[in-house]
């Protein structure tokens, strides 16, 4: 059975961005179609659903910790090739799934919990480690190394090299260690060799707390986990197999005058 190929739209359009030199016009748009494409090209699957955060609309995430990635900027041009990229996903014959309330990896960890229900296969594309939560013997991460052209294929072993954890553990480890690119504290003086020790012997955050580790903080810390779990009950839009619109696509690119995207796109119509 092919697998379900989910992407994390946000993490992959701040990587093209970023990876492409800001003369080339809408180079966001460029370069995150020609990685979507790769993916699809090199991992062949049933389906592709694109998961995107909205950005400046608040999630219970906020509501819940006012410090929860505050401070982040965006440049303005970044901004809107992310308005226009759910489009070409669109027109590529692809889902998006994006709604008030959630972030990008709600919707990824929707489309996995609705994958392994119907004991199917998922790849998930994404540079958050948050994601790796997610991993099972059906769910593999695909981190982008360098660009999409090579990625780290991240199962229960790597989480387990990587982290010292299973793959369950995750929230509880980051609510333990603190995430400073959510501006998520942690436990006070816990690192992430501790907080991997203390989820060995206690087995989840809720065990520990009950045991009497940081009591001071448990309120805190419950928060953290959370904060930091994916909410998996995200609306998802239908995920039946695919079959692309290379055609649409090319059609879209050159409608913003990318062509050498629609030649690809044309080749392979």
């Amino acid at each position: 059975m092919k697998p379900l190929l989910v992407i994390d739209g946000d993490s992959l359009a701040h990587r093209a961005y970023h990876a492409m030199p800001k003369t080339v016009r809408l180079g966001c748009v460029l370069g995150f179609t020609n990685m979507v494409l790769r993916l699809w090209q090199a991992e062949e699957p049933r389906a592709v659903l694109v998961g995107w955060d909205s950005i400046g609309q608040p999630t219970y995430r906020n509501e819940a910790f006012a410090a929860y990635q505050s401070g982040r900027l965006f440049d303005p041009e970044l901004l809107e090739q992310l308005d226009m990229l759910p489009e070409m996903v669109s027109a590529l014959g692809f889902a998006n799934a994006k709604g008030a309330g959630y972030e990008a990896d709600d919707f990824l960890g929707a489309a996995v919990a609705s994958e392994e229900a119907r004991k199917g296969s998922s790849l998930v594309a994404t540079s958050d480690r948050d994601a790796f939560q997610l991993v099972s013997e059906r769910t593999t991460i695909l981190q982008p190394v360098r660009g999409v052209s090579e990625l780290a294929r991240i199962g229960p072993a790597e989480v387990r090299e990587r982290y010292g954890v299973e793959p369950e553990q995750v929230p509880d480890f980051i609510a333990l260690r603190g995430d400073p690119s959510d501006k998520l504290p942690g436990a006070a003086g816990v690192g992430p060799k501790k907080a991997a020790d203390v989820l060995r012997e206690h087995g989840t955050l809720e065990d520990a707390l009950a045991a009497g580790r940081f009591s001071a903080e448990a309120e805190d810390l419950r928060l953290y986990r959370r904060i930091a779990a994916l909410d998996a009950s995200a609306p998802l839009p239908p995920l039946e197999d695919q079959t692309p619109t290379w055609a649409e696509a090319s059609d879209l690119a050159r409608k913003w005058e990318l062509n050498a995207l629609a030649e690809r796109l044309a080749k392979l119509a």
